[in-house]
């Protein structure tokens, strides 16, 4: 090539050939936490244990007093009930529910749905027409409790967190591995809806779960990242935990059983696999089989272990058993470690992260986002936020709150935090940077690609890091947090 005097010249690389070092993509999603509530104390965790402070926006009770912004700032409190039980809570600024400690390791449901999650965002506003004020935690979690006839009727709940010693493998894999301070679930609404921005960038409309109205439809007409996978050639596998479920757990295994526990059961595509891909969706069991085998998938999604009762979701009823978070962290560091000790660790990464906040205090608020699909809401209840008022957070132009994510790889970075604005369906868009596939919606084709999370040249962990034993010690009732 030759050049003359003030020729500018530019090279683009190819993220795509680095990303062929990576062969497997696991991800795991469990339930309903914040990052607030789940690693708020990090910053305390790296003091504790020696790690190099950095900038991690968690609790501000545990930034430290100089160094790297945020700096130290005083526990965040939300307004709590002006009055008792049995009567509707009144937010009252003067009766402030503050940032604390949990001290039970299982607790009552707080809930994510649309009307909760808009009115955490600001009681006052929950539409956003003016500047937000995220102060409606306590009062939401309040109000379904004494709906609900749960024993924390003052939404106290709402402003627990646990550090690293209730969640002491989350806080080591987060610390050695990569993570992240700006990860957002997608939508400001509950599980259904997420798990299908999970598997489709869209809920097509629904702000509810499938069925929900009219103007449901039992299964969304939309493509999957597993058909994308599949028309392409490319391995993909869906592993179900059958624990208390009706399906049996050895061979031979129901198709049509299986999917009934899985999210894609939210789409017309699942009868596709039932019918002519069954071997796609597997109990759990057969994911520690194919890394004995070698035989791993190259994209594999694990469905929440809800009948099991690991998933971590807040316990839905005083009646029964309750959830307890630490043998949910435990599952999951069954299915990190076998990974880890297994042949394909040198070619894999699990994505680690929770399918959406569950209505527990974050005090960082929702993000815009585009549109998936300029589809509006089309089955809210008469009654509802934004069936009689509009505002910016009446459409899919927000992400939810913030969850933990913890990046698992021989190439993620060391002790990394991203700082950079993604919801979880970029998790979608690292799928189809890697395999060279267009994206599903505006919506995953809006983020990152995650490369940054990842150093190809100089991989840290070739050889990973001997986590502890997720504790199991902690004490488990739900009469107070």
């Amino acid at each position: 090539m030759t050049i003359s005097a003030n020729t500018a010249v530019s090279a683009a690389f190819n993220s795509v050939a680095s990303l062929s070092s990576i062969n497997h993509v696991l991800i795991v999603t469990q339930e309903n936490r914040s990052l607030d509530n789940y690693l708020g104390a990090l910053r305390q965790y790296w003091a504790q244990n020696g790690y190099p402070d950095q900038s991690f926006d968690g609790l501000p009770q545990f930034n430290p007093t100089s160094g790297a912004p945020p700096l130290y700032g005083p526990p965040p409190s939300s307004p709590g009930c002006a009055t008792p039980s049995p009567g509707s809570c009144h937010p009252d600024p003067s009766h402030p529910v503050t940032s604390f400690h949990m001290k039970s390791v299982c607790d009552e449901n707080t809930s994510p749905s649309w009307n909760e999650s808009h009115n955490d965002w600001d009681y006052n506003d929950p539409v956003l027409n003016a500047p937000i004020t995220p102060n409606g935690f306590v009062f939401t979690a309040a109000y379904d409790a004494r709906a609900l006839g749960y024993y924390d009727t003052d939404g106290v709940r709402a402003m627990g967190y646990y550090n690293g010693d209730d969640l002491n493998f989350l806080y080591f894999m987060a610390s050695n591995f990569a993570t992240s301070d700006r990860w957002f679930m997608p939508a400001m609404s509950r599980t259904n809806i997420n798990r299908e921005y999970l598997l489709g960038a869209t809920s097509h409309g629904y702000a509810y779960p499938n069925g929900t109205t009219a103007s449901d439809t039992p299964q969304i007409n939309t493509t999957t990242i597993f058909e994308e996978l599949q028309n392409a050639g490319i391995s993909w596998k869906i592993y179900v935990n059958t624990t208390g479920t009706d399906c049996s757990s050895t061979p031979p295994y129901d198709a049509s059983c299986l999917m009934k526990h899985s999210y894609l059961s939210n789409f017309t595509y699942a009868q596709v696999v039932v019918s002519k891909y069954p071997q796609n969706i597997a109990p759990v069991s057969q994911y520690f089989l194919d890394l004995q085998n070698g035989t791993l998938p190259q994209v594999a999604e694990f469905e929440p272990p809800s009948d099991a009762g690991l998933d971590e979701h807040g316990t839905d009823s005083d009646s029964d058993a309750p959830t307890n978070i630490q043998a949910g962290e435990a599952y999951v560091e069954s299915l990190v470690t076998a990974l880890m000790n297994s042949s394909s660790w040198s070619s894999s990464v699990l994505f680690w992260t929770y399918d959406e906040a569950g209505g527990l205090y974050d005090h960082v608020p929702p993000q815009p986002m585009p549109s998936p699909d300029g589809i509006k809401p089309v089955d809210l209840l008469p009654g509802d936020i934004c069936t009689d008022s509009s505002g910016p957070t009446c459409d899919f132009v927000f992400t939810g709150y913030r969850i933990p994510l913890v990046v698992i790889s021989p190439y993620a970075k060391k002790n990394y935090v991203s700082h950079t604005v993604a919801d979880f369906t970029a998790m979608l868009k690292f799928i189809e940077t890697r395999w060279n596939l267009p994206p599903l919606t505006k919506r995953d084709a809006a983020q990152m690609d995650m490369t940054e999370f990842f150093d190809f040249s100089n991989p840290p962990w070739m050889t990973p890091p001997v986590p502890p034993a997720q504790n199991r010690d902690g004490a488990c009732y739900l009469t107070t947090p």
